[in-house]
């Protein structure tokens, strides 16, 4: 017996993909949370002149983003963080580095954008051990229901930078007419997307996973705004109530 568990990898996970409770179709996460006594809320509501109102979120995504900051926080995370690419995938034992640096306006330094009333909210695929993406990597195969700007900015991206297509792509819009009104334009860094070359998650000391940080530049004031954030690929399903490749939250500023 003793000399069988020497043999496993304490790091594999005996039920993979279909056979684990995780499965194969990854969740979609968003920061900042509402606080722990009201689990229930995906409301994101603050005064955007109010430092002490809206502290609370830029505080949590500090919390959040500070192994990403300090990569000694993270077991093994150090020596082993390779610059990936797409045409440099990370070698054998090594992880890719997430550069929060590029973050455009959403960073600490900025308060995440959070006084200017255009907040920054951070996206994240659940971690899936061995899950590979299938790309949407040709601007002829893009499925009907995605955003026609979402279309646009791939079919943008095959034309001038065919390298990056291995990518699982991210959209975040308004959940009804008055919602895509009010949200205002949405911009997203450093990509739109989630580098393929993340993938597959394979439990690799020191990793952490790619993020995708959505800037709301000029949602309406004084309203509440439905917003559904979605992540595509192939094997990517959608449904909300089993929290299955999209995520949902409301946004209102004062």
């Amino acid at each position: 017996m003793w000399v069988f568990f020497q043999t496993l990898d304490p790091r594999i996970p005996k039920w993979q993909m279909d056979q684990s409770l995780i499965g194969t179709n990854p969740g979609l996460g968003f920061r900042p949370l509402p606080s722990e006594d009201n689990v229930e809320s995906t409301l994101i509501w603050y005064k955007g002149t109010d430092e002490k109102n809206y502290k609370m979120w830029t505080d949590a995504l500090d919390d959040f983003l500070q192994d990403y900051r300090t990569p000694g926080q993270v077991s093994g995370r150090g020596q082993n963080i390779y610059n990936c690419d797409y045409n440099q995938p990370p070698p054998k034992g090594m992880v890719c580095d997430v550069d929060i640096k590029q973050y455009g306006p959403c960073t600490l330094e900025n308060h995440y954008n959070y006084h200017k009333s255009a907040p920054c909210i951070f996206l994240k695929l659940n971690k899936i051990y061995g899950w590979v993406p299938e790309f949407y990597n040709e601007s002829s195969s893009l499925p009907s229901n995605m955003p026609t700007d979402l279309k646009e900015y791939i079919k943008e991206k095959e034309q001038k930078e065919l390298h990056t297509m291995n990518t699982v792509w991210v959209s975040c819009e308004g959940e009804n007419a008055a919602d895509i009104e009010n949200v205002g334009q949405v911009q997203y860094y450093p990509r739109r997307g989630f580098p393929g070359y993340y993938y597959p998650y394979e439990n690799s000391e020191g990793y952490l996973s790619p993020l995708v940080a959505v800037h709301f530049e000029r949602p309406v004031r004084g309203i509440i705004i439905n917003i559904e954030c979605k992540a595509w690929a192939h094997n990517i399903k959608h449904d909300r109530h089993e929290r299955m490749g999209t995520v949902h939250f409301e946004l209102m500023i004062d």
